[in-house]
């Protein structure tokens, strides 16, 4: 396992070992799942998108002839 090293205000390091302390963890434990989940979200919308991509390469669907104005498309209309 790597170490890190950062450079964190000195209060609010305190408070986040008390806060970390009252929750029976640590400062480090609390780091290492921030950045845990951080990389799991940006995975995931990653591959949300490559999903979303690769199910629009595929779709059936059509517009047809329809057309919108600037305005349609921002439901400005009539306003």
């Amino acid at each position: 396992m790597a170490n890190l090293t950062i450079a964190v205000d000195e209060q609010v390091l305190r408070r986040a070992r008390i806060k970390a302390l009252e929750q029976g963890t640590s400062v480090n434990a609390v780091l290492r799942s921030f950045l845990e989940q951080y990389v799991r979200e940006a995975d995931a919308r990653k591959r949300a998108v490559r999903e979303i991509l690769a199910l629009s390469r595929t779709s059936r669907a059509a517009r047809g002839n329809r057309r919108w104005t600037r305005d349609e498309l921002h439901d400005r209309a009539g306003k």
